[in-house]
């Protein structure tokens, strides 16, 4: 219970936050947190010192940093600054709050039943990613028979299709350079993608590594999914879809190059700017006869040989 109280005290100093361009007070907050924690039937344990550490923790997990104002005495946001992803980030801590509720709320809150795996050493890659240090570990590809050894230095950790996975740039075990000289290179390296599923024995080591603040916006562009598509040329691809299945397109783009060509009775018509990747091409087929792959011919060939082999498991 102190653990979802704590989210929910987050939650609403932030919310407080964003309704206050002026900023608020310890005082202020004190009262507007009795008054939603006696709606909900919480106790309250809130002092400065608690205030302190949950605005911390906002400008934390929230980026959604607070400053002290002397001319006002308030603790306010600078709303210029905020960090666009901020309110996706909140979100993401509502749904947590909503999972841990869902425990006691079980008929009215449906998480899917297949859990992502691999969760074990979550907090191990946190933990390097926050103190910018490198990792090893152990890593079983589907197709070898034995593991093998890793040495990275982690970027981000990202979910795509309810797994998780580790970016990071790979020094191979067998590379003729130093890890030194590996950290130190001025050219970018290619991000890998590392199923947490498929790992084990992580060490976090105590080498602090050289970080390239664009890698991961240079390699996941022009991609989908969690493959890098680094130094690749993306192509413009026009897709088009049922009238139907178009409103889902248009509420949750495929991607954030998507634009709407033709919006009309007979279809929607969108391109998107892209490496079709492995994951891409999936997301297309799961779509079935509600698209149609106008260009590039290509692309278009691909997915009709891919339809066609499929159709032949059905014979």
């Amino acid at each position: 219970m102190a653990k979802l109280e704590q989210i929910q005290r987050l939650l609403y100093i932030a919310e407080l936050l964003k309704s206050k361009p002026n900023g608020i007070t310890f005082e202020e907050t004190k009262d507007f947190l009795e008054k939603k924690f006696e709606e909900k039937g919480f106790e309250l344990k809130f002092s400065e010192k608690t205030f302190k550490r949950d605005r911390n923790l906002i400008a934390e997990i929230l980026g959604l940093e607070s400053k002290y104002k002397k001319d006002s005495g308030t603790f306010a946001l600078n709303h210029e600054e905020l960090e666009e992803d901020s309110e996706g980030t909140l979100e993401d801590v509502l749904l947590i709050e909503a999972y841990r509720k869902s425990k006691r709320n079980s008929k009215i809150i449906l998480f899917e039943k297949r859990e992502p795996r691999g969760l074990y050493h979550f907090s191990d890659f946190i933990d390097a990613l926050k103190r910018h240090r490198i990792v090893s570990f152990e890593y079983q590809k589907f197709y070898e028979n034995q593991p093998e050894k890793r040495v990275v230095v982690p970027y981000a950790l990202k979910e795509s299709q309810n797994r998780w996975y580790l970016l990071a740039t790979d020094y191979s075990v067998e590379n003729k350079k130093s890890v030194g000289d590996f950290l130190s290179n001025n050219e970018k390296p290619k991000i890998k993608s590392f199923g947490l599923d498929r790992i084990s024995n992580v060490e976090v080591h105590y080498t602090r590594q050289l970080r390239f603040d664009d890698i991961l916006e240079d390699s996941f562009k022009y991609s989908f999914g969690v493959s890098s598509t680094l130094d690749e040329i993306p192509q413009e691809i026009i897709l088009s879809f049922t009238p139907h299945q178009g409103q889902y397109i248009k509420s949750l783009p495929l991607h954030h190059s998507q634009e709407i060509v033709t919006d009309n009775e007979k279809e929607l018509r969108i391109k998107v700017k892209l490496c079709p990747t492995f994951d891409f091409t999936q997301e297309i087929l799961s779509h079935g006869q509600n698209v149609t792959v106008i260009s590039p011919e290509s692309f278009r060939k691909h997915i009709t040989n891919t339809i066609r082999e499929m159709s032949e498991n059905y014979k």
